[in-house]
């Protein structure tokens, strides 16, 4: 197995661990899409970004894997430390596999993680927008008579 995919394996291991236990063994084993899309998520995603900081640092190819790890966890309920912790467990596994992190590979994770919590906050503004906007529409519907819970 090579160091990238050791990452990875370990990575996906570290960031799955902030579900419930229950749901940490299924996440992390059940391999299957359908049946578990988080994990896939997780596992896609996160070995696209390992490749991305061990690699050339694309940075479309890095938000495009954010997207779906920061999407995901900006609607469950974590606080935003909670929901880009994995972000950050990088580095002990990079520490562990290779025994140290190099200055450039440090400003690397650096960037990513600041990378994660603009999209995070992007996600968490179209969220309350959207909430706003069903707001508004139940309010009109009340002032018109037409009832209903928001």
């Amino acid at each position: 197995m090579s160091v990238e995919a050791v990452i990875v394996e370990r990575w996906v291991d570290r960031a799955l661990k902030s579900y419930p236990s229950e749901m940490h063994s299924f996440l992390g084993g059940e391999k299957d899409p359908f049946r578990n899309p988080v994990g896939n998520t997780f596992r896609e995603n996160l070995a696209a970004l390992v490749h991305e900081l061990l690699g050339t640092m694309d940075k479309e190819k890095i938000a495009g894997a954010l997207d779906g790890l920061v999407r995901l966890r900006a609607v469950q309920n974590f606080t935003p430390g909670e929901a880009l912790h994995f972000v950050f467990d990088l580095r002990p596994v990079i520490g562990e596999v290779s025994g140290a992190i190099s200055d450039p590979l440090q400003s690397r994770i650096d960037e990513l993680a600041l990378m994660a919590f603009d999209q995070y906050m992007s996600c968490r503004e179209r969220i309350f927008e959207l909430r706003i906007n069903e707001l508004r529409m139940w309010a009109r519907s009340a002032a018109a008579g037409e009832g209903g819970t928001p």
